[in-house]
This record gives structure tokens, C-alpha cells and sequence, in this order.
């Protein structure tokens, strides 16, 4: 008797103690989404008294969730413009939380070999100049490939997305077609294709339809094992999307702006991989609670430190030690 009621008045305090969790309400960017998943899970069992909810929603979605006030934080690939944060009802902080690579993900029965493109061939094959996967340009990048007399299909986005910004960001830099007729965004009006939503959508789109081309955050690629492209980089040397690329990418960068909003898309250095870029999470100068300001930092702080020790098992790349250091400072102006 007294065990059972040792157990229901340990199960009580369990319950009670659940309800006064510090809940936090997140949402954007489906890149990081494998990363952010492991460590919103992680710190929330480090700390109890902290439950993290993250909406894998794009980038997009993020931005207009987060400078709407309806979630305590958001997450974005692609930097907000000046535009954006002028017309945020509330002030908001980039942190930079990891890097990770783009890559072009295709579906080809029958071709074992890994492809390559360059630069202009992806541009134009999204333009649509490029139509069919035994056009020239493409043979021309792939001596003694075999390649199938047959239309490419296109698959991009269909939701406002960090990975595309990074995506039209690299085609804006090496194409000018592409720059003067499309440009970069995370939404855009796509010249052709089909639409598909998430990292995970685009994955699983290319994964069941041959024929396609697509582009995701690498670990969507290597998870459901996809075959993605070599891309030349601007040293004009073959690389393939890689933890270590996109680390070459970030060296590249001269200095951090104070605001953390940077490029390093088509980065130079023979070892860069040219569709890499950090990851950010949006996060308000003040709290519309002060407890979960303390929440929000202590977890920002975990993850600059403990966190990025764990970004390379996932594909990920982890931010140099002077961004990341530059970023602690930072996250004391929050409140």
C-alpha cells in the first residue's frame, strides 16, 4: 500500500514538474532540421525543466513566423535582407549554428558512374536550355558515360526555402543568365519544374521518379541514398559535396560581419566546395518572457560549445572557432 503510494505521488510530482516545463516554440529551415532535431532532443534531456518544439517548415516560414511574434525563434538558411529586418515587428539576432553543403541529387537507372556539372550546365538545365541528360554539355563533363536519351525533370521547392537561397545564390554568381533572368531568393519564379516541399520532399521526389534533378542539404542525400554530382569549383577543380569542402569554403571567408549575415557560395581555394553555407536561427533581442531569454541563451551557448562536437556524424560542418566564439558574444544582447 504505501509503495503504491510512494509510486502515484512520484508520478504526480513527474506531471507537475512536466507542466511547469520552459516550453519554446521554433520553426523554419529543413537543412539543419537532422542537426537541430538531435540537439533540441539532447538539451532538453540535459535539462528538464526545458522542452524545445521545432516546425520543419522552410525558411520562409520561419521568417514570417519569427518576425511575427508567433514562435520564440526562427531558422533560415538564407540571411534576412535589410528589407525584412526593417519591416520585423521585433529585433531580431542571426547566429550562425553549423555549415552544410547543397548537392545536386539525380535519378538515372542504369548510370552507376557519379556525374558531374558545371556551374553553367546546372544554370541552364534549370533555365530549361538543357532539356535532355545526352544533351553535349553534360557528355562533355562526363566522358565515357553513358547517358540516356531522355527528358531531365526538374524538381525544385515549392516553399519559400533557405536551401534554395543558397542554391539561386550560387547560380546568380556563376551564371549570368540565370542572375538577369530568375536571381536569387528563397522563393523565386521557378522557369520550369516540379515542386516539391522540404529537403525531405525534393529527396523523396528524386528518389521515386528517374528522370529527375534536384538539390538538397547533403545529409537528405547520403540518408536516402541518392546519388548526387561533382561540381567544378571556382579554381575550375572537380569536387564533391563534403564536410571538408564546405569547411575549405568557410577558411575562404575573410572576416565575419558583425550581423553574422554572409555569403560563401562559389567560395575561392581549390578544396572549396562552391554551394556551401552556414545556417542561422533567428532569435528575438527580447524575450517576450525573460525566463525563456535565459532558456533560449543557455541553449545557444550548448550549442556553440558542446554542440558542435557533434555536427560532422551528421554530415554537417562545424563553424570555425572565431565565428564561434564571435557568436557568444553575441548572444549576450539577449534579454
Amino acid at each position: 500500500m504505501k509503495k503504491s503510494i510512494f509510486l502515484a505521488a512520484a508520478l504526480a510530482l513527474c506531471t507537475v514538474s512536466a507542466g511547469f516545463a520552459q516550453k519554446i516554440n521554433g520553426a523554419g529551415a529543413t537543412f539543419p532540421y537532422p542537426i537541430y532535431s538531435k540537439w533540441f532532443s539532447e538539451f532538453s534531456s540535459q535539462h528538464p525543466g526545458v522542452q524545445i518544439n521545432y516546425q520543419s517548415i522552410g525558411s520562409g516560414g520561419g521568417i514570417r513566423q519569427v518576425t511575427a511574434g508567433t514562435v520564440d525563434f526562427g531558422a533560415s538558411d538564407g540571411p534576412m535582407s535589410d528589407a525584412q529586418l526593417k519591416d520585423s515587428k521585433i529585433k531580431l539576432l542571426h547566429i550562425p549554428t553549423v555549415l552544410g553543403a547543397v548537392v545536386p541529387i539525380y535519378n538515372l537507372p542504369g548510370v552507376k558512374t557519379e556525374l558531374k556539372f558545371s556551374p553553367d550546365v546546372l544554370a541552364d538545365i534549370y533555365l530549361g536550355k538543357i532539356s535532355n541528360w545526352s544533351d553535349a554539355r553534360i557528355a562533355k563533363d562526363n566522358p565515357g558515360v553513358s547517358l540516356p536519351n531522355s527528358e531531365i525533370y526538374v524538381v525544385h521547392r515549392s516553399d519559400g526555402s533557405g536551401t534554395t537561397y543558397i542554391f539561386t545564390d550560387y547560380l546568380s554568381k556563376v551564371s549570368s543568365d540565370w542572375a538577369n533572368s530568375v536571381g536569387k531568393n528563397s522563393a523565386i519564379p521557378w522557369p520550369k519544374g516540379i515542386g516539391a516541399k522540404g529537403n525531405e520532399g525534393i529527396a523523396g521526389m528524386v528518389r521515386q521518379m528517374p528522370g529527375t534533378i534536384g538539390y538538397v542539404e547533403l545529409i537528405y542525400a547520403l540518408q536516402n541514398k541518392i546519388p548526387f554530382g561533382d561540381i567544378k569549383n571556382a579554381a575550375g577543380v572537380w569536387v564533391r559535396g563534403s564536410t571538408e569542402g564546405v569547411t575549405a569554403a568557410a577558411a575562404s571567408m575573410k572576416s565575419m560581419p558583425a550581423d553574422f549575415r554572409v555569403s560563401i557560395t562559389n567560395a575561392p581555394g581549390k578544396d572549396a566546395y562552391p554551394i556551401s553555407s552556414f545556417t542561422w536561427l533567428l532569435i528575438p533581442v527580447k524575450s517576450q518572457d525573460a525566463a525563456k531569454g535565459k532558456a533560449i541563451k543557455d541553449f545557444l551557448e550548448w550549442i556553440l560549445d558542446q554542440g558542435q562536437s557533434e555536427v560532422s556524424a551528421l554530415y554537417y560542418a562545424p563553424l570555425p572557432k572565431a565565428v564561434a566564439d564571435k557568436a557568444k558574444a553575441a548572444i549576450g544582447q539577449i534579454q
